[in-house]
């Protein structure tokens, strides 16, 4: 494949033309999202950002690459040329959010909080720290984000189990689960992490019936926002089938003020930054695609199957 006209839209779209490789032999478009208009996407053979714009259509372009690692904006109940390629950002992702997860993981563990609390009051209040060596921990998706976190979490000696949907075994997972068995896997854990993509399948996965299974487990969602019914988190929250919830997506993104997540009590909210594409990774990843496809090659690491979504 031959990609002459570029288009390079999203929130980083000044950083990457600053960051654009004099001698590239392309003819390139660096945008602002409310600036792409139908005629650059008529031009353009390939389509770079997080997601589409409103002028967005598939009639000419080849390529679109995401510049995140998901790409449910593109796919998800969202028609899809079958000729189109679409491939995402990899990138450090896996390692970003098993930081992530951690950090939030030792904090409970270490009751932060709690601590934080009676210095507010000068109280002097030891409360013995808790282990991760030996507890039990559900990863939700076993692609390279899962089996990286599941890597970092086994190497501190955690019993990792992991959720997909044929239950295939995967690397540092002492055991994988077919999602027709998910309520089996939540039940004994002691954390429960979801990295799944977003698809029909994973859409409100989580909802009343399977956080019923739970049995007062930390719940970390560093995958997609709709994946969680809110309703249900905030009971399985209030009835202690949850101890605890970090919530690093969201359906509606910014968190709409009047969110009860905001104010619960057990309820820790980010505002999605487990993983941030660096300009670095967006444009390494882009152009090292970009040599592959012009070089002829079929394998794609990073390629997108758009009717799976992922």
């Amino acid at each position: 494949m031959q990609i002459h006209n570029i288009i390079f839209t999203g929130r980083m779209y000044r950083e990457l033309e600053a960051a654009w490789p004099g001698g590239a032999d392309k003819q390139v478009r660096f945008l602002a999202e409310s600036e792409v208009s139908e005629a650059d996407m008529a031009w353009a053979d390939a389509f770079v950002g997080f997601k589409p714009v409103p002028a967005f259509h598939l009639e000419s372009v080849r390529w679109v690459h995401a510049l995140g690692a998901g790409v449910d904006a593109f796919v998800y109940r969202k028609p899809w040329k079958p000729d189109v390629l679409l491939t995402r950002t990899t990138g450090s992702f896996g390692q970003k959010i098993g930081e992530y997860c951690l950090s939030h993981m030792l904090a409970d563990l270490q009751h932060h909080d709690a601590f934080a609390l009676s210095r507010s009051d000068r109280s002097w209040n030891p409360i013995p720290p808790l282990p991760l060596s030996g507890s039990r921990v559900t990863v939700m998706g076993t692609g390279s984000v899962g089996q990286e976190l599941a890597r970092m979490l086994q190497a501190l000696g955690v019993e990792v189990s992991g959720v997909s949907m044929r239950g295939e075994r995967k690397p540092h997972m002492d055991h994988v689960y077919p999602m027709s068995h998910i309520g089996d896997a939540v039940s004994a854990a002691d954390w429960v992490i979801n990295t799944l993509p977003l698809t029909p399948q994973t859409d409100k996965l989580f909802g009343p019936a399977l956080f019923a299974r739970m049995n007062g487990a930390g719940f970390i969602n560093v995958g997609r926002g709709p994946s969680v019914d809110q309703a249900a988190l905030l009971e399985a929250l209030d009835q202690g089938h949850l101890r605890l919830a970090v919530l690093d997506v969201f359906e509606e993104e910014p968190l709409p003020d009047a969110s009860p997540l905001w104010k619960h009590k057990d309820a820790r909210v980010t505002p999605h930054v487990a993983a941030v594409t660096s300009v670095e990774e967006a444009l390494g990843g882009f152009l090292d695609t970009l040599r592959k496809l012009e070089a002829g090659e079929r394998e794609l690491a990073n390629r997108v199957d758009p009717v799976r979504g992922y």
